[in-house]
Order: structure tokens, then C-alpha cells, then sequence
């Protein structure tokens, strides 16, 4: 018992903390990403910067040593193994992700956030001179609580952590003090006005045969939709390692081919894309509207432009949810709010995370349809992940271990 308490007593502390260390970096980081973003909209010619800042990025990467950037994967590496998180990825990863945004590349906030938040962590970690395992806990407090300020979101940001570093396995050590990091990391963002990602949803059909239905096609076409995400991804990022070996090149390449994208397709797709969010939930989304925006997003990030991946993955499930749910019956928004979870449901393996989510997003009506998406999107998405450090002990069809094969 007296073990307990002193272990709750050091977990609190270091907690708090860690929440509001990573908290105010976070929040720095928002307000940051909310800047340059109005910056780039109100200056258009800032898109032609892009090659020249994708350029900087690398370079600012191999000055700090940091050769062949692994994102996000690097932290949860680091949450499984002794693997270090270099001091210098927490500035990195801040500056590279601001320059990605104030010049147009298509790319997120919260995936950076997992970064610089874990990079935090795990600092702070070393510090106090903690041991290899609470280290890995402290890197998750410091994912939690910056995904938390950014997001706006304290349980999911918590489940999150917990859950999308194993799919089968919740780190429960780590409950009490990702709670308080991220309940605290919130309440900083919140103190200085930053808003909380939500949508209000219009439309939600009452339980019936009928709706369950509609929402099980939808599920199923998200998890396609997610598998797709994912396979892009990978796949622009091997192609212009390939092709194009020097980094240089390929990130001036890579910015070259946005612009050239932007002139055919528009600017809708540059950035986070906010605005198309929010309107997929007030009216039907273009049909190519998801698609385009994993196009924009494979050409930016493959390309070495840094920036998360959660945030586009948000874009296409709400756009494909949007257009795909006014086909079957559902209302566009509703729709939208389901596609906007179980795509990312899908790309993380997180169908926990996924469904408190929508609690926290779009508030507890329909909450039984969001908790359906998003179990259909997890087991129908099969293995594929955003992450490639992403361990899968067991199936998602049966009780089998499977051991991260």
C-alpha cells in the first residue's frame, strides 16, 4: 500500500509537470500553426516559397544529425525499446512542421504534436534520471498532453497513447498519469482561448435497421478508404526515395509538384484543409474531394516536408463520409462525423481511441452507430497501419496471438 501511494504520489507530480511543460509547447504550437496558416491564406504567394522551405527542413534535419527522419515512429519505438528520442527532435519537429504549413504543404498538427510532445517527455524523463520503463511513460504523458492542447480532446488524447503503441495491448501503467498530463495540458491550451476540435452534427437517425445498415456500408467503405490512405503513404514516400535518392532534390521536387497540383486542382487541399472540414459538415463534399487530398498529402510528406498525418486522414474520412453517406440515405453530416472517425479509426488501429473521439468531437448522440464504424473500420482494415513501428499482437478476426507478425 505505502508502495502504491508513493508511486501514485511520484506519477502525480512528474504528471503534472510533464502536462504543463508539454501543454504550453503544444499550445505554442497551435497558436503557431493557426498563424502561418492565416498567413499563407491572406498571401497567396507564399505557395511559391515552398520548394525553398522544403529545402530549409532538410537542412535545418541534417544539421541536427538527424539523417533519415522516422516521425512518429520514433516515439512509439521509443515507448517499446530503450531507443533514445534525440534532443533535438522537439525543435525540429516544431520549426519544420510551421515552415510546412506557412508555405502550403498539404500536412496535419497532431501526429507533429505525438512527436514533439513524446520528445518532451522523455527529456524531462532523463532529467529526474528515471529508469528505461518509466521513461517510456513519461514519453506518453508528453504525447498525450501536447496531443491534448492541440486537440482539445484529454480521453482521447489519453487512449490514444495507450493504445496505439501495441494494437491489442492498453498500457494501463500509464492511465493515471497520461489522464493528468493531458487533463492539465488542456486546461493551459483552454486558458489561453485555444479552440477545441468540434462539430455539431445534424441529422442523426434514430436506432433502426434501416440506419444500422447505412452505417455498416459506410464502415466498410471507410475501412477500404483507410487501407488506401495508408498504402498511398507508404508507397509515395518509397517511390520518391527511389527515384529521386538525393534529399535535397526530392523535397524541392516534392514541392514543385504541389504547386503544379494547386494550379489543376486548387487550394482547397493545401495546409490542414479546416475549412473543408467543417463544411462536409454542413452540405455534400465534392466526390474527389478525399482523393485529392491524399494526393496533396502523399506528395508533401513523401516528399520530406514534415507535419501529421491524423489531420488529412480527418480531411478524407469526413469528405468521403460526406458524399458517400448522402448516396445511402444519411444526412451529409452525419455521415461526415462517421467517415471522419472510422478513417481514422482504420490508419491507427484505434478503434477505442476512434470512438471516444466522436464522443469528445461530436458529443453522445449516436454514439452507438460511432462505436458500430468503428469496431466494422478495425477489423476490416486489416493490418495495415500509418505506422510502421506499429506492433499488432493480436488478430482482429479471433482471440489469436500473433506476435506482431
Amino acid at each position: 500500500m505505502i508502495s502504491n501511494i508513493r508511486a501514485f504520489l511520484k506519477w502525480g507530480l512528474l504528471s503534472i509537470l510533464i502536462g504543463a511543460i508539454a501543454g504550453s509547447a503544444g499550445t505554442l504550437f497551435y497558436f503557431c500553426i493557426r498563424t502561418v496558416t492565416a498567413l499563407r491564406i491572406d498571401h497567396g504567394w507564399l505557395l511559391w516559397l515552398l520548394p525553398l522551405g522544403g529545402l530549409l527542413i532538410v537542412f535545418l534535419y541534417r544539421a541536427g544529425k538527424i539523417t533519415e527522419p522516422k516521425g512518429t515512429d520514433l516515439v512509439i519505438e521509443a515507448v517499446r525499446s530503450p531507443e533514445p528520442v534525440p534532443t533535438v527532435m522537439a525543435p525540429l519537429i516544431f520549426v519544420a512542421t510551421t515552415v510546412t504549413h506557412l508555405f502550403g504543404g498539404s500536412a496535419g498538427r497532431e501526429g507533429a504534436a505525438l512527436q514533439l510532445g513524446g520528445s518532451l517527455g522523455y527529456r524531462i524523463g532523463r532529467l529526474f534520471r528515471l529508469d528505461e520503463k518509466d521513461l517510456h511513460v513519461v514519453t506518453m504523458c508528453g504525447m498525450a498532453a501536447c496531443f491534448s492542447a492541440l486537440f482539445g480532446t484529454p480521453l482521447t488524447s489519453t487512449l490514444l497513447v495507450m493504445e496505439v503503441i501495441t494494437v491489442g495491448v492498453m498500457y494501463y501503467s500509464a492511465l493515471v498519469p497520461c489522464t493528468v498530463a493531458s487533463i492539465v495540458a488542456a486546461g493551459i491550451a483552454q486558458s489561453f482561448h485555444a479552440a477545441p476540435t468540434q462539430f455539431h452534427v445534424s441529422g442523426t437517425p434514430s436506432i433502426g435497421i434501416l440506419p444500422l445498415m447505412q452505417v455498416t456500408l459506410l464502415g466498410i467503405l471507410c475501412a477500404v478508404v483507410s487501407v488506401l490512405y495508408c498504402f498511398v503513404m507508404h508507397g509515395t514516400g518509397l517511390l520518391y526515395k527511389r527515384w529521386i535518392r538525393n534529399q535535397y532534390v526530392r523535397v524541392l521536387v516534392g514541392g514543385v509538384l504541389v504547386i503544379l497540383l494547386s494550379f489543376v486542382f486548387g487550394r482547397d487541399y493545401l495546409g490542414m484543409g479546416g475549412n473543408v472540414i467543417a463544411a462536409a459538415f454542413q452540405r455534400s463534399s465534392r466526390p474527389e474531394a478525399f482523393l485529392l487530398k491524399l494526393l496533396f498529402t502523399a506528395a508533401t510528406l513523401g516528399a520530406g516536408f514534415r507535419g501529421g498525418e491524423i489531420v488529412p486522414a480527418f480531411f478524407v474520412g469526413a469528405t468521403f463520409g460526406s458524399f458517400t453517406g448522402s448516396l445511402i440515405g444519411l444526412t451529409p453530416s452525419f455521415g461526415a462525423s462517421i467517415g471522419f472517425m472510422a478513417v481514422f479509426c482504420g490508419v491507427t488501429n484505434c478503434p477505442l481511441t476512434a470512438f471516444v473521439l466522436s464522443v469528445e468531437v461530436f458529443g453522445e448522440q449516436g454514439i452507438l452507430y460511432y462505436l458500430l464504424a468503428a469496431g466494422i473500420s478495425y477489423m476490416l482494415s486489416g493490418y495495415s497501419s500509418l505506422y510502421s513501428q506499429q506492433k499488432i499482437l493480436y488478430a482482429k478476426d479471433k482471440s489469436l496471438y500473433i506476435g506482431g507478425e
